[in-house]
């Protein structure tokens, strides 16, 4: 055999021979990669394909791991969520049926004539507030499942924060004259455009004030709108109990109740509600609070060029 044919009948040999070795790491790499996916379909969300860079199942094995760490993720979500639906119901469950069981029994006593005069007005009056105590826990439960679900939607448009803010707090000046909380609210004369969607705004300080009514003790708030950095800066301030460094880490968490000079009222869902609210608006809030002092509130939210 000529020396150029048998160079040629080697190399061929040779070639031969390398592409049988890479199809048989190929076909080991797949079966591998099948094994992993198998073990992953079982529940085995930590689980990866391990392959060098210079593999040619390297593309194949990076996708699969981003598209089992992208499902472990939503996966893991889900199950927060869940767990949290789940403790939420248990919460509210006994949060509303406290008041509702009282309000069935004031109703019931009066409708059956046990009380009379005075004491069936006083029987009737608690009856109407525990009513209104179960309208705000099925109210916050309504908001907080509609802002955690896919169709919750925000009609952000440009308005004038400071009118808005005005009749807004128009409807609370009665309750705190009844609560015997001093006010003094600060707004000036100037326009404050932001882009904001009035009911989301509206539901955002109706949950600050009634947060100072019911849980601070306060018998004074403050309510001030200014302007700086191109940000439109929201006050909402009470000298009432105020809250431990503790308390604030949590605060805005779903169902946390401060246990310290508290009321046990309320479902723990007002603050984290207004956080979502005002995040979705591109906005930001933080607390201060001293206790034995205060808390103060502050919203930003950009203005509208």
């Amino acid at each position: 055999m000529e020396p150029l044919t048998l160079i040629s009948v080697i190399t061929a040999s040779a070639s031969v021979l390398i592409c049988v070795l890479i199809i048989r790491r190929v076909k080991s790499r797949l079966k591998e990669m099948l094994d992993a996916l198998e073990d992953i379909r079982t529940g085995n969300g930590n689980r990866r394909i391990l392959s060098a860079a210079d593999e040619l199942t390297a593309p194949i094995a990076y996708e699969i791991n981003e598209i089992v760490s992208s499902y472990e993720k939503k996966l893991s979500a889900f199950r927060r969520t869940d767990e949290a639906n789940r403790q939420l119901m248990t919460s509210l469950s006994h949060d509303v049926r406290t008041p509702l069981t009282t309000l069935i029994g004031y109703l019931d006593a009066a409708h059956r004539g046990l009380v009379t005069g005075g004491e069936k007005d006083a029987y009737i009056g608690t009856a109407c507030r525990k009513a209104h105590e179960l309208k705000e826990y099925i109210d916050a439960l309504f908001d907080w499942f509609r802002l955690n679900s896919d169709e919750f939607t925000l009609t952000v448009d440009t308005v004038e924060a400071a009118e808005l803010t005005r009749s807004i707090l128009i409807d609370w000046i009665p309750v705190l004259e009844e609560k015997r909380i001093d006010y003094n609210v600060s707004i000036p004369e100037q326009p404050f455009r932001v882009r904001l969607d009035p009911d989301a705004y509206l539901r955002i300080l109706n949950n600050l004030i009634q947060n100072v009514i019911i849980h601070s003790h306060a018998d004074r708030m403050e309510l001030s709108l200014s302007a700086r950095n191109g940000k439109l800066n929201i006050l909402v301030a009470d000298n009432g109990v105020g809250m431990e460094r503790d308390d604030l880490k949590h605060i805005f968490e779903r169902l946390y109740k401060c246990d310290k000079g508290r009321s046990e009222r309320g479902s723990g869902l007002g603050l984290s509600i207004v956080r979502q609210l005002v995040e979705k608006m591109d906005g930001t809030i933080s607390v201060e609070s001293t206790p034995g002092e205060g808390t103060t509130f502050t919203l930003r939210f950009p203005l509208a060029v």
